[in-house]
């Protein structure tokens, strides 16, 4: 074996083993060359070797710092080798009675005749009269409602999204995003081979002279936008921006795909973008988040010329919802389920917010108190792979850096997004707590320890 690889083999045992840290700072490359009595150009292989094997992140100006070790290869149900970090990436609201509230539907469904309706065919993607009416009601907001024929269904959100953005982009399209995005449209772009095209954003959400400057350099197939709550950054567009949006659009001739998967927990927010230019954008949510991702639909509300090409986009890709679960769906839409969940998960939202306010108050944290997310810059030195590194394995959390929602080579943020949702209230008190003093400790710095210390050098 090359000598450059037998050196990395030590360091990864070394931080397989505990003795290097998330967030401890390597030598720099001539130090561990002279410490480890190998060449220069050994060393750079070996720092080269350990980046590719996820290991150590190298930061401009600052050094090379240890990440948290990916899991070795193993059984799939292996047993846990120690407590599981606290899990603020995914982010899925919950609340007391849910799965009760939940069952009223489900309990009519278990009738054998209900049931054998609900699975004897597959669903249309445009379901049945009854189900569109209940998504409009699920759907209206104060100022807007869909026009129930232009209601259609998938499996889930992920899966209408898909089909709008298929619908509207073809494979080597260019797709206007939030610099700043939801990381599923990235690998949704790459499996169907769009390309992404970034969005200059201000404090309030994209501006749109971004848009303009974008589309003319070269032309976009589409705009995919999240104007409430957007996810990371929380922000909401206020009615003006939503309206000159509205009116580039048709100026433009483009269509917008318009993300309002969070926007049920505001009360009075704006009314949707397709709202002011119902001819010009998709409009899709799902039921994910206001009840559970288990048994879901996703909705795509249509304007009329475009509604045929979606619901062909939802048959080509599988996407359409299932019968059972569309059914359930439009019990819960009618009998309240949904209504009295949202009630709750708003209440829920707000109670969270204020375990973000007592802990990450005196930071820098961009969030909204409807939200179930907030982002937050990191205080420097810190840097987001390294700090998300170090809340792993030191702070026994789980977040999400910048990079997994940035679009576009001009470098992601140092911050992190932290998910509210998931954990329980004493679980996620802790877990910020956890966070704030890791953050106010700071990273390691100086040279660094020696990865090899005890070993004999170069061997």
């Amino acid at each position: 074996m090359d000598e450059y690889r037998r050196i990395a083999d030590r360091v990864e045992a070394a931080v397989r083993g505990g003795r290097l840290k998330p967030g401890d700072r390597m030598p720099p490359q001539r130090v561990f060359a002279r410490r480890h009595g190998i060449a220069n150009s050994t060393a750079i292989r070996v720092y080269g070797e350990l980046a590719r094997r996820g290991l150590v992140v190298g930061e401009v100006g600052r050094g090379t710092f240890v990440r948290a070790a990916p899991p070795l290869p193993g059984p799939a149900l292996a047993e846990a080798t120690g407590a599981a970090p606290v899990d603020l990436q995914l982010n899925y609201p919950t609340v007391p009675g849910q799965s009760e509230l939940m069952a009223r539907a489900l309990a009519a469904l278990a009738r054998p005749d209900v049931l054998a309706e609900a699975v004897s065919r597959p669903a249309a993607a445009g379901g049945t009269p009854q189900a569109r009416e209940a998504a409009a009601t699920v759907l209206a907001r104060p100022g807007w409602a869909p026009d129930p024929e232009g209601v259609l269904f998938a499996g889930n959100g992920r899966q209408a999204l898909a089909a709008a953005l298929s619908a509207l982009v073809p494979t080597g399209g260019r797709l206007g995003v939030e610099a700043l995005t939801y990381p599923l449209v990235k690998a949704v772009a790459e499996r169907l081979g769009i390309r992404l095209v970034p969005l200059a954003l201000d404090a309030e959400g994209v501006r749109p002279e971004a848009l303009e400057a974008a589309h003319r350099s070269a032309p976009l197939a589409a705009v995919y936008l999240q104007p409430t709550l957007h996810n990371p950054l929380a922000t909401t567009l206020g009615e003006q921006r939503r309206a000159e949006l509205a009116e580039l659009l048709r100026h433009l001739d483009l269509t917008a795909v318009e993300d309002t998967t969070w926007a049920f927990l505001v009360p009075d927010a704006p009314a949707p973008l397709a709202a002011h230019a119902p001819e010009r954008v998709l409009l899709v949510d799902s039921l994910s988040k206001r009840l559970a991702p288990g048994l879901t639909v996703g909705y795509v509300v249509a304007p009329g010329r475009l509604r045929n090409t979606v619901a062909d986009a939802l048959r080509s890709g599988a996407w359409t919802a299932g019968g059972l679960a569309l059914a359930a769906a439009t019990r819960w839409a009618g009998d309240g389920t949904v209504a009295e969940a949202v009630a709750a998960k708003r209440a829920d939202a707000r109670a969270r917010h204020a375990l973000v306010a007592r802990h990450l108050g005196d930071r820098t944290v961009r969030t909204s108190p409807h939200a179930y997310s907030c982002w937050w810059e990191l205080p420097a030195p810190w840097r987001a792979e390294t700090f998300t590194a170090a809340a792993a394995a030191r702070a026994g959390v789980a977040v999400t850096p910048g990079s997994a929602f940035a679009v576009g080579r001009g470098g992601a943020p140092d911050a992190i997004r932290i998910g509210l949702a998931s954990p329980p209230h004493p679980v996620l008190d802790e877990a910020l707590a956890r966070l704030a003093a890791l953050a106010a400790g700071g990273p390691a710095t100086g040279p660094g320890p020696d990865p090899l210390a005890g070993r004999p050098a170069g061997v």
